[in-house]
């Protein structure tokens, strides 16, 4: 397992042990969604008018979001036992989590390892655009969030 973060914004502060904690969220939710372990996830922080842009250039929607994944596998297609496996791409905005975090009344920490257990979802198949899908995922984090030690 790979995760490769960037950070690409100036408006918070990244925490040092966030790293560690990234990492471990990611490997829980590989294991736990079945996922290679060859698995390769890419992490980007930005602020609000960037992941506005990549809204607006992926998905037609000039609005600036919280999280944005990208998926680049399928579990359906072979695989080469000699490269690490390019799971996908998760755009986290920094800005726009803290600002909820405020409105949730809890961590920014919390609000980011939410966001990218949201997007591991997404990037493992989960949507929720219907009711019915919608609590399947909601489940999904939030048994994930308690296997990784972050409560509500």
């Amino acid at each position: 397992m790979a995760v490769i973060i960037s950070n690409e914004q100036e408006i918070v502060k990244i925490p040092a042990d966030w790293t560690g904690k990234i990492n471990k969220v990611v490997e829980i939710c590989l294991q736990k969604e079945d996922i290679d372990p060859k698995a390769e996830v890419s992490l980007l922080f930005v602020d609000n008018e960037s992941i506005r842009a990549f809204n607006q250039q992926y998905r037609q929607k000039d609005v600036a979001t919280d999280v944005l994944s990208f998926p680049m596998y399928e579990a359906d297609e072979p695989i080469d036992d000699e490269e690490e496996i390019l799971f996908g791409d998760i755009i986290i905005s920094l800005e726009r989590a803290q600002e909820q975090a405020i409105d949730y009344q809890h961590s920014l920490e919390r609000e980011v390892m939410y966001l990218l257990v949201h997007g591991l979802l997404h990037l493992s198949g989960y949507d929720h655009i219907e009711e019915a899908d919608k609590k399947v995922m909601r489940q999904k984090e939030e048994e994930l969030l308690t296997a990784i030690g972050v409560s509500r």
